[in-house]
């Protein structure tokens, strides 16, 4: 007995020490790990980041968001040691707490247009000066459309929407809120923004979907139309030709800035990160990326194969941006844009209130949908509806229950569907294929040059009864619209089904396991 008793605490003791390595090992690894907060933009340079990071021994971990999700991190800025948006900007937004510093510009990328080069030549942009209004007169003559992220969720499209919109004002020192009201150049925007053919929430996801369809031009960075060209290249398909707008130019200027959490080793590691990526070495590395690092926007000694003069790029042009505004007139534009410029949306959600939802999968829905429809929480998100929105809503399980729908941006009438939703009970099997197609039908309906359309299914499990992914495939077919199907995942849904419609549709899949609000957030800003 008392031989068993010592082996009990011999073991006790055993545990105990191995729980304290355990939990002085996780320390470590926080202390050891530096954390930069990342415009998405930079995942394909971070191969540069990983090789800093193992010849110092640090593990750096890069968490990509977009745009307004970093404004809206740096808030409460906790767990993050730096912070490398695409624009200064967002941090000016974001850093209401002023505990980013040290901020420096790493490289920067104008945003232009990347126009396919037959379409450029029809227009008379190869070889010559273009501005704004060059671009506004070939979008009213119906002679180009364009793909451009969201002015509200991505970097690229808010920095050339600021940029139209100065433009349009004739190119002043700054733009003020009283420009803003103008109604002249309220309708010019929506003009312009009505050649919006397909919005994202994402450049890069831009660029992937430019190469998967069949698109006259894109807005986006320089370096991602170089890269997309690059790709178009060895497909043997024509390449884009960049156009620099001669007015309203905006540049990413790709700010790395330290959060100050007041520990003298992560600065010291960040300082070390920062002179790294300022050195000539690495600035030189970064030019194979198709980002530019010279002064005043130039590029000297670079490759013509990265950046290709039969493309349009200029390497030798002096960059003359304009001179962002304030964050409080940045904030007012964007919320224009969001309920009164832009292209209105026409979402067609399809929500899964099958057996398997009950319970937490269908709170967190409810609370998604809540976020989207009570307009004073889609503000904080810059998400609200506009006058001209159409939303429209189909619960479902092995059969659809209901088809409700909200014509403009009443806060009651939307407040009335939300509560619909929230009054649903979950129950039955799974067919994700009859709503889908549903939502497809009443889009191919309408004329869909106005508006940004999208179906967003939600569901948490395998279609199970029902329709088949043929017969969706046969329905968006018969349409011949180019209507995305984007995907949010939840609990045992089919990645393998979700996927098949998003590359049948040119859409994505969004996952919504961790984080299903997130998840539906993500999702409405690709439209």
């Amino acid at each position: 007995m008392k031989k068993i008793s010592i082996l009990l605490m011999a073991l006790i003791l055993l545990i105990s020490l191995l729980s304290g390595c355990s939990a002085l090992s996780q320390k470590d690894n926080r202390a050891n790990t530096f954390t930069i907060l990342s415009a998405s933009e930079n995942k394909e340079i971070e191969p540069i980041i990983q090789q800093f990071a193992k010849a110092n021994h640090i593990n750096i971990q890069m968490d990509y968001k977009g745009s307004v999700d970093i404004m809206q991190a740096l808030k409460k800025p906790s767990g993050y040691d730096a912070v490398w948006p695409a624009n200064s900007m967002w941090i000016t937004m974001g850093d209401t707490k002023h505990v980013v510093k040290l901020q420096k510009s790493i490289m920067t990328s104008p945003v232009v247009f990347g126009i396919r080069k037959s379409v450029a030549q029809k227009l008379g942009f190869v070889g010559k000066n273009v501005s704004i209004k060059d671009i506004l007169k070939a979008i009213q003559t119906k002679k180009l459309t364009f793909a451009m992220t969201s002015a509200t969720q991505s970097n690229s499209g808010a920095s050339a929407y600021i940029g139209f919109l100065s433009a349009l004002l004739g190119d002043p020192q700054t733009i003020t809120s009283a420009q803003l009201q103008n109604p002249g150049l309220r309708d010019q925007m929506r003009t312009l923004l009505s050649g919006v053919d397909r919005s994202s929430g994402s450049s890069e996801w831009l660029k992937n979907l430019y190469l998967k369809g069949h698109y006259d031009a894109m807005v986006n960075y320089e370096s991602v139309i170089i890269s997309t060209n690059q790709e178009l290249t060895k497909q043997g398909r024509e390449p884009l030709y960049v156009v620099y707008p001669q007015d309203g130019l905006s540049i990413a200027d790709s700010p790395l800035g330290y959060v100050d959490n007041g520990n003298a080793s992560k600065e010291g590691q960040f300082k070390k990160l920062q002179n790294y990526l300022l050195s000539d070495k690495i600035q030189r590395e970064l030019l194979k990326y198709g980002r530019r690092t010279g002064i005043g926007g130039t590029v000297t000694n670079a490759s013509s194969k990265v950046f290709n003069p039969n493309w349009g790029i200029d390497t030798q042009r002096v960059l003359s941006p304009i001179h962002m505004p304030s964050a409080d007139v940045i904030r007012s534009a964007l919320d224009l844009y969001q309920t009164g410029l832009r292209k209105p949306s026409f979402t067609v959600y399809c929500l899964d209130f099958s057996g398997s939802m009950a319970g937490g999968g269908q709170d967190q829905v409810v609370k998604a949908m809540d976020l989207l429809l009570n307009q004073n929480k889609a503000k904080s998100s810059y998400l609200q509806a506009s006058p001209q929105d159409i939303t429209v809503v189909i619960p479902f399980s092995d059969h659809v229950k209901a088809e409700w729908s909200v014509d403009g941006n009443s806060e009651q009438q939307l407040m009335t569907l939300d509560n619909q939703i929230k009054n649903l009970d979950a129950d039955g099997g799974t067919d994700i294929y009859s709503p889908v197609m549903d939502g497809i039908k009443k889009l191919s309906s309408v004329d869909l040059s106005k508006y940004s359309p999208a179906v967003i299914l939600m569901t948490d499990g395998q279609s199970n009864t029902g329709r088949t992914f043929n017969d969706l495939k046969r329905t968006w077919q018969q349409a011949g619209k180019d209507i995305p199907v984007f995907s949010i995942t939840f609990g045992d849904a089919s990645d393998a089904q979700l996927n098949k419609i998003s590359d049948l549709t040119n859409a994505a899949v969004f996952d919504g396991r961790t984080d299903l609000v997130a998840a539906f957030k993500k999702a409405k800003g690709y439209n």
